[in-house]
């Protein structure tokens, strides 16, 4: 294991629990969950092993391969868990083959904390089945996709675009909330709303913004200064501005697959709906 951080402690501490030999390398002052070696150098961590998990950051994904891949046996399955970007992750890969390893792209699709081994995934790559059948029978959910190293985090990055940018959303409406005074209210309105999210929800969005661009972004210039005048820096509302502006210029909504399409045009939204 490379990375003994929140999402690398989990899994350790996890594979651990079901039984597997874990040795671990980081450099960073973190805890060593327990049952876990810690090596005090990254290639004695990797003799002799079946599977090596990198759980890094992005930044430090080429590092974690590379410092020690000479010492990995050939066929040794390498597990990159890490969010980078899917040219990086094929650049991984090649890097690999060269030294007779099997790379693994590995795209955790929830949060580590509260799920450990037992976290969704996506994995692409020469060992995706290989890594399903070690991991699986010990409470894993990894399931193996069509694709070279990066498919699956392209899926990730692509879900993150939403996920992402809702949780900076969220904060900047919390944050003008507080500064207006009217937090509670503010909150329970917005649960009460994602309360009802859904595939229909998502849809009437999608079409809302198609039909109604130019008074959305009359409200949102409206929103954005409000913020100012509160002292919250508007910045999730400026990139809504802009998106908006874009849409009313005639940069259009991408249809839709059939099959996601009620069988009529929506109707027009009410205010109320929108």
């Amino acid at each position: 294991m490379f990375g003994l951080g929140e999402a690398g402690g989990l899994l350790a501490t996890d594979l651990v629990g079901a039984g597997v030999t874990v040795s671990a390398y980081d450099p960073a002052g973190v805890p060593t969950p327990a049952g876990v070696t810690r090596r005090v150098h990254p290639a004695l961590a990797v003799r002799p092993v079946d599977v090596v998990v990198g759980a890094t950051g992005g930044g430090e994904a080429r590092l974690a391969l590379l410092q020690a891949i000479d010492a990995m046996p050939a066929g040794t399955l390498y597990a990159d868990v890490s969010t980078s970007s899917p040219g990086l992750k094929l650049h991984l890969a090649d890097e690999a083959v060269q030294r007779d390893l099997q790379f693994v792209d590995v795209a955790l699709m929830s949060m580590v904390p509260g799920n450990g081994l037992g976290t969704p995934a996506l994995a692409a790559g020469l060992g995706a089945d290989r890594l399903a059948d070690l991991l699986n029978p010990l409470g894993g959910r990894v399931e193996p996709i069509d694709g070279p190293p990066g498919s699956a985090t392209a899926k990730k990055l692509l879900r993150s675009v939403l996920m992402k940018g809702t949780a900076s959303l969220l904060v900047e409406a919390v944050r003008a909330g507080a500064a207006a005074d009217d937090l509670a209210w503010l909150w329970n309105n917005l649960a009460d709303e994602l309360d009802g999210a859904g595939e229909p929800w998502m849809r009437r969005l999608v079409a809302g913004s198609r039909l109604h661009a130019r008074r959305r972004l009359g409200e949102m210039e409206a929103a954005a200064s409000m913020l100012e005048t509160l002292g919250v820096e508007p910045t999730m509302t400026r990139a809504t501005v802009a998106s908006l502006a874009d849409l009313v210029d005639g940069a259009g909504v991408p249809d839709l697959p059939p099959d996601l399409l009620p069988p009529d045009e929506p109707p027009e939204l009410s205010p109320e709906q929108e």
